[in-house]
């Protein structure tokens, strides 16, 4: 796998025909004024060019199921995997929600840490 993701040519919306190299494995930050293209570069471009290709892998039973995706408006995506997408709109009325729970990861992470990790007491330090 390489070592960044390549965006070429993207014209989604606002942006202009950019150009992007986004390092992987690391934390990754898209600001700018509104407007300037930061959803339409993450979400309409890179996380829809994953999915159409991740959706484009599974069998053609499984495709008629989920639709058909539409390519975005982008010369190339080179480095590209499978994606998650968590946006930004509410999708719980719950104030106390987090990424960890609205996904549900975070019911897997408690049940690992409480198989794997080892008790310790705050009191007597064993």
């Amino acid at each position: 796998m390489k070592a960044e993701i390549s965006v070429y040519g993207a014209r989604e919306h606002n942006l202009k025909n950019i150009e992007v190299h986004i390092p992987r494995n690391q934390l990754v930050v898209l600001t700018g004024i509104s407007g300037s293209g930061k959803s339409s570069l993450a979400f309409d471009t890179i996380y829809a060019e994953g999915q159409r290709r991740y959706v484009e892998s599974l069998s053609s039973y499984a495709r008629q199921f989920l639709g058909q995706a539409q390519k975005p408006d982008v010369d190339r995506i080179d480095g590209l995997s499978p994606a998650i997408a968590i946006d930004q709109k509410t999708t719980s009325r719950n104030p106390r929600s987090t990424v960890g729970t609205v996904t549900e990861i975070y019911d897997y992470l408690r049940l690992l840490y409480a198989r794997v990790g080892t008790p310790h007491c705050p009191v007597c330090g064993k």
